[in-house]
């Protein structure tokens, strides 16, 4: 009996010992990939968060140079102005620039035809001979004007924020550039009305300024203004069929800046699949006549430096995130600013635009006849760089025609 008791005590013994050699790797192992994942984590959340902007005029920041307001939350805009001087001006108007520009890319104001004015002399001589000379060689006389000047328009661009050297506003919602547009009105002292262009991505923003400051708007331009797929109103046959035109990675993109803002900077900076095609600047976004019109872009080669100089999160992204975003509220369900015809708004559009479809800005202008819509045959998403083209563009909006 006690062989017996020994024996069982044994095993018993060299159980507990089998138990004991299994449990400690099996607790090392769950320590090892908590370890794991908790790192994980980490360095998942340090990928997508954006590295700090680079505030323009702060301690190894970019250079102030252009003539800034501050805004009442002490952020500064930065902005440029063009044409006749504003205590002159018959007509005051904001440019608002697009996607990954700037205040330099007033297209309205720089692009403005000259104007051929001759001066004729009005002496007289007895002699027929010199008379007719003398008035040949002076009419060789003539000064050029800018349309500006002679319709007497004065055009401030400025730089949205975090673009150029305007601060970042990383609380920016639909609404708040909108104010911001007010307040650099009045601090520029243009009075009680004024005019609004906005181009391409800046045309979303004249929506929220027909939405938020109706008031304060003489008239309003928007040229191949950017669309947000998810707007309330729009048939979802007729966005579907535009979104699907895409790119598959500008798909994904619009996608990701709607659904998931939040990690909108990871996605257009990973290395592993292809991101923005906008962002990339891709030539596949132009049109035939677009490809013919970049060389009337080449002086942005003096200026695009400075576009993204405070930093790709808070220009490019927080377009995106703005841009395709939910919205407070539809373009779609916006009144007539101008009841009385005292003003008036205009959309043009190309019909080979590649980067708006133009068959969502015919139903926008279908559902709102009082806005007054211009569709150009043939033209892409830049021709405001036609020859012409702005002065036309200006002339439409004073005139209300």
């Amino acid at each position: 009996m006690g062989v017996v008791n020994r024996r069982n005590s044994a095993a018993h013994t060299s159980n507990q010992n089998k138990t004991t050699s299994i449990q400690l790797p099996l607790g090392i192992f769950g320590t090892v990939l908590a370890v794991l994942f908790i790192g994980f984590v980490a360095w998942s959340y340090q990928t997508i968060q954006p590295p700090p902007p680079k505030i323009c005029g702060s301690l190894n920041g970019p250079t102030i140079t252009a003539p800034r307001i501050k805004l009442r939350d002490g952020r500064n805009l930065a902005y440029k102005e063009h044409g006749v001087p504003k205590d002159v001006a018959k007509h005051k108007i904001i440019f608002v620039h697009g996607f990954d520009a700037c205040r330099h890319d007033a297209y309205v104001a720089k692009t403005l035809s000259p104007v051929k004015k001759c001066l004729i002399s009005i002496a007289f001589t007895t002699f027929s001979a010199i008379y007719f000379w003398n008035l040949y060689y002076l009419n060789l006389w003539w000064i050029l004007q800018d349309v500006a000047e002679v319709l007497g328009v004065y055009i401030v661009s400025f730089d949205r924020p975090g673009y150029g050297e305007s601060d970042p506003h990383p609380n920016q919602t639909v609404k708040s550039l909108a104010l911001d547009i007010e307040e650099l009105t009045d601090k520029l002292g243009l009075g009680s009305k004024f005019y609004i262009i906005g181009f391409s991505l800046g045309g979303q923003v004249v929506w929220r300024c027909l939405k938020y400051i109706p008031h304060r708007l003489a008239g309003a331009v928007l040229i191949a203004p950017v669309l947000n797929y998810w707007w309330a109103g729009l048939p979802a046959n007729l966005t579907n069929e535009v979104f699907y035109q895409q790119k598959l990675q500008d798909q994904w993109t619009v996608r990701v800046a709607h659904y998931i803002p939040w990690l909108t900077y990871w996605w257009n900076t990973q290395k592993w699949f292809p991101s923005s095609s906008l962002i990339a600047d891709s030539i596949d976004l132009l049109s035939l006549q677009d490809r013919e019109l970049l060389p009337k872009r080449s002086d942005r080669k003096n200026h695009v430096a400075q576009v993204r100089q405070q930093g790709e999160h808070e220009t490019v992204h927080r377009d995106l995130i703005l841009a395709f975003g939910s919205w407070e509220f539809s373009p779609l369900d916006l009144e007539n600013p101008f009841p009385n015809n005292e003003g008036s708004v205009h959309i043009w559009q190309g019909d080979e635009d590649l980067i708006v479809p133009v068959k969502v800005q015919r139903y926008i202008a279908q559902k709102l006849p009082w806005i007054q819509y211009h569709e150009l045959q043939g033209a892409g998403h830049l021709f405001p760089h036609v020859d012409g083209m702005s002065d036309t563009i200006i002339k439409s909006l004073l005139s209300g025609k």
